[in-house]
């Protein structure tokens, strides 16, 4: 092989990107809006849930359970009428209705267990959930204030402190926006280097590329680090510009071995890129065979659920799988500061799989050219 060629025919990959609209388009969105959008637009806490209450009872306790709800985690209490609670949560204006009876306080007073309704649009799911508890929690609480005549502190045996490291505040965003890093990494370098090769059989410049002096290794090699380069410097920009910058997600671990980690990643997704291309006949095809394979990968690789949840034989499984080694890798270098002397297995183990990737990827992309 001469470095000539792999430099000259990844320029040429690089000049074909260049000319792609959708690819770039494509690009810039998964590295910006989509990682923007994946840290901010589904928050697993509570923020501003709308609620309703009918005060049928209208007394000194009603009030209480009214004055218990309120921003950040919902929003002011509206005070409807019961007539109103079907057409309002219809129309999607309420989350939860609360609808405290008449001679509700007659009731407590007596000794009696009078029932509160709660109804909840669970077509929101995610507010549904963990709303429904925050309710239970603030109507007992309240409750039991107002026939205590005092907010008494709850004493238990065991005093428990909790200390949260790396994510203090527990924020669900700092997770959604690096995982949304690492997931773009995989996908955009199988997508770019298959629809790059499935570009020069669309436009017969691989016939060209044939009858040029150049061998098969040189031509795989020049896809390999011309779009694996285009998605590292993409990965870094996101990561200081959109996660540190805009989103304010703290990085504490080592970027450069960030970007070592990255970098072997990206050799063997790319050689499955390629291998991919080598097996689809048109880009519709590829885009088949690409969710076949993404989807496990993104999914069954730790970085939306942890490993251990899931079942002994899908762990074992997917330790073939190079996502699995970065994922880890890089959450353990970006969340908890880890060095080399943390992360080394994941790089060997990714060096490993590279290899082997190449290497089938190679022999099925000769036999392509063929």
């Amino acid at each position: 092989m001469r470095l000539a060629n792999i430099i000259h025919l990844g320029i040429k990959e690089l000049r074909g990107l260049a000319r792609d609209p959708a690819l770039l388009v494509l690009i810039v969105y998964a590295f910006t809006v989509s990682i923007y959008t994946a840290s901010t637009a589904m928050p697993e806490t509570l923020n501003n849930a709308a609620i309703a209450v009918v005060d049928e009872d209208r007394s000194p306790v009603s009030a209480r359970i009214l004055a218990g709800f309120y921003p950040p985690n919902f929003s002011q209490p509206k005070l409807i009428a019961q007539s109103e609670i079907d057409r309002r949560m219809n129309a999607g204006l309420d989350t939860f209705v609360l609808d405290i009876p008449p001679n509700f306080q007659r009731d407590l007073l007596a000794g009696r267990t009078p029932t509160i309704q709660l109804n909840i649009d669970a077509t929101r799911m995610t507010q549904a959930f963990s709303g429904g508890r925050y309710v239970q929690q603030i109507v007992s609480d309240e409750v039991t204030t107002f026939l205590d005549r005092h907010r008494s502190a709850t004493i238990v045996p065991v005093a428990l402190t909790l200390r949260a490291r790396f994510n203090q505040q527990l924020d669900k965003g700092w997770f959604g926006a690096i995982n949304e890093v690492i997931s773009a990494i995989t996908m955009l370098s199988i997508v770019l280097t298959g629809a790059a090769l499935i570009r020069e059989r669309e436009h017969g410049t691989i016939e060209h590329l044939l009858v040029m002096p150049v061998s098969p290794a040189e031509i795989m090699l020049s896809k390999i680090w011309s779009m694996g380069l285009v998605v590292l410097a993409a990965s870094v920009f996101s990561l200081l510009v959109i996660v540190e910058g805009v989103l304010q997600v703290p990085i504490h671990g080592s970027m450069l071995l960030f970007v070592v980690g990255a970098a072997l990643q990206l050799v063997a997704t790319t050689c499955m890129g390629i291998f991919l291309a080598t097996v689809a006949g048109s880009m519709p095809q590829f885009g088949l065979l690409l969710m076949l394979v993404l989807l496990p990968l993104q999914v069954l690789s730790g970085g939306m659920t942890p490993r251990e949840s899931m079942p002994p034989i899908i762990q074992e499984i997917m330790l073939a799988a190079p996502n699995t080694h970065f994922v880890i890798m890089a959450q353990a270098v970006l969340f908890r500061g880890a060095g080399l002397d943390v992360v080394w297995p994941q790089l060997l183990s990714l060096v490993a799989i590279a290899t082997v990737l190449f290497v089938l990827s190679l022999r099925r992309f000769r036999r392509f050219l063929r």
